[in-house]
């Protein structure tokens, strides 16, 4: 069969299923953001799974995929969404640089990685790495505000 090996050999039922987990795990992290009131929320987040789910989807096309055809759609997830956080980034204006928005730029990015594990891996293992990055959004703000603010330093 050549390059060909069985990499998601879920049938269209489980496929589904762990489209409709990605959705969700999307729309999990989304909520962190609206809630911290970034303009890219539980839409957004949840699209952003279920679409790279989908590339993975169309790429494994009913249980065999090449490698190469997978590898290039994972590249082209992460690529693509690097483009849509990079609309997340702005610079405000002010007597000294500061950048906002990157951490709702890579929490664009990790999960369009979730999407395309749970899709294509281990969900067991993609159900942790979502709670780890909801761990790190609700934990990382609250160590940032009791350590010292480097921009602040001479």
């Amino acid at each position: 069969m050549g390059n060909a090996m069985t990499l998601v050999p879920w049938t269209e039922g489980e496929v589904l299923l762990r489209l409709v987990f990605a959705t969700m795990a999307g729309g999990l992290i989304g909520w962190n953001r609206h809630r911290a009131g970034k303009p890219a929320g539980i839409g957004t987040h949840a699209l952003v799974a279920l679409g790279s789910g989908l590339f993975v989807g169309i790429v494994s096309g009913g249980g065999e995929s090449h490698v190469d055809a997978l590898s290039r759609a994972i590249q082209g997830v992460a690529v693509g969404v690097g483009f849509l956080g990079a609309g997340e980034i702005f610079r405000e204006p002010g007597p000294s640089i500061h950048v906002v928005g990157l951490t709702s730029a890579a929490a664009l990015w990790v999960t369009a990685g979730l999407g395309l594990m749970i899709v294509a891996g281990p969900v067991i293992e993609a159900l942790a790495a979502t709670a780890l990055v909801m761990a790190v959004l609700e934990i990382a703000p609250r160590l940032e505000r009791r350590l010292p603010d480097s921009s602040r330093r001479a």
